[in-house]
């Protein structure tokens, strides 16, 4: 019992940092035929590019930030005994850290926004993909270890050598 009580109050805290599902992920229009179909003048065009080019450091920055984060939280999770203090730092630094990135979508899709014609805007509301990716947000982009398991994304505990790995639900 005196386990249970920190581990529910642990996923309870994964489960807050989790940010709420986008209405529509962060998608590279400009780079992609809908653009074209737009029909966008070369002016436009020129202010799309400064602005994806101006958020560009930025965005990286905080998606290296993100990443750590949820590093330095997969690390909390997976050690033997839960400081709930080191936990509940890396929660909020995990939150912080996607609320942040969040903004900046925001002020960049804001920028964007104001360079296309209402017509355009409208246009592109209906061409961009629905929700998240067809597998889940995991598709939004890349990992370099798809083994990989970090927080909010179906984190295994720590395994000593003596047991046997998990058996996934596709395996059965």
């Amino acid at each position: 019992m005196k386990l249970l009580i920190p581990a529910a109050v642990l996923m309870t805290a994964v489960a807050l940092a989790q940010p709420p599902h986008p209405p529509r992920p962060l998608f590279a229009w400009w780079d992609s035929p809908i653009a074209r179909d737009l029909n966008l003048k070369d002016e436009q065009n020129r202010q799309i590019r400064d602005v994806v080019r101006s958020f560009r450091n930025k965005l990286i920055d905080q998606r290296s930030a993100m990443d750590k984060a949820e590093g330095d939280l997969e690390d909390v999770f997976n050690d033997e005994k839960i400081d709930q203090k080191k936990a509940n730092d890396a929660v909020d630094r995990l939150a912080n850290s996607r609320a942040e990135m969040s903004r900046t979508v925001s002020q960049m899709t804001l920028k964007l926004r104001t360079i296309l014609t209402a017509e355009q805007w409208h246009e592109l509301q209906k061409r961009l993909p629905k929700g998240p990716p067809p597998n889940g947000p995991e598709q939004a982009r890349p990992r370099q270890d798809e083994n990989d398991r970090g927080p909010g994304r179906n984190v295994r505990p720590a395994r000593t050598p003596a047991q046997p790995p998990p058996a996934d639900e596709g395996d059965q």
